[in-house]
């Protein structure tokens, strides 16, 4: 989020939009967004903007034209398989988001039911990019799941080889993933921000409601920073 500080920062109670934007071409030729995720803002600071999605919360998600989960699909044919995107519910437990600024990652919080903490997912992504109503990224399918004991594990390997494979990343940004990654496991392990920074004891204001999904969700805007 280069530059964001030359605009006016979004307030804690905020509602704005987490994106991600859609791989492969789109039929109309044009950038498209395929992951759409209301969210209310915690933090928005130089270093960090923090973001809860809460449970139950509609959002939009690929899945096959079918209608089948994109997950059910076999993963030699999950990258190339018909798309489509449908609107659904965020089920179980919120999700807390920190992304540092310039950091081409992002870092998710999870808890199990009645708050007992479970653990931080490391999503590699693009650098976000903000605009009015929220940020846009792009995921690199590669993750690290990192536990209270601090042990971490690679997630999704198999789907960021099929991902090159099926031509939605080149070798060369493959490289570049890889070393975000590496250096995402070198902050894991000198448990560097945010990990240290106490995030896990955070609980959401009782009085924020579930923000809404506009319908306009998938317009592109004018970014204000990138």
């Amino acid at each position: 989020m280069t530059g964001t500080e030359r605009f006016q920062r979004w307030a804690p109670g905020d509602h704005i939009l987490w994106r991600y934007r859609g791989h492969g071409p789109h039929p109309s030729g044009r950038e498209h967004v395929d992951i759409c995720r209301p969210v209310t803002v915690v933090q928005d600071s130089a270093e960090t903007l923090a973001v809860w999605m809460a449970p139950g919360t509609e959002c939009v998600k690929p899945v096959l034209a079918d209608g089948t989960p994109v997950h059910q699909q076999p993963l030699a044919t999950r990258y190339t398989a018909p798309r489509t995107v449908m609107r659904d519910r965020w089920f179980g437990t919120g999700v807390l988001k920190l992304a540092r600024s310039d950091e081409p990652w992002s870092v998710w919080l999870f808890w199990d039911p009645g708050w007992k903490f479970k653990s931080w997912y490391v999503n590699l992504e693009e650098p976000r990019t903000r605009w009015a109503g929220g940020i846009d990224s792009e995921d690199h399918f590669l993750d690290i799941s990192v536990y209270p004991d601090r042990s971490w594990l690679w997630r999704d390997e198999d789907e960021f080889a099929e991902a090159q494979r099926a031509g939605l990343m080149s070798h060369r940004k493959a490289r570049r993933v890889r070393a975000a990654g590496a250096a995402a496991v070198e902050v894991i392990r000198a448990w560097g921000p945010p990990f240290a920074d106490g995030w896990e004891h955070w609980r959401p204001d009782p009085r924020w409601r579930v923000p809404e999904l506009p319908a306009d969700w998938g317009s592109v805007p004018a970014r204000l920073a990138s």
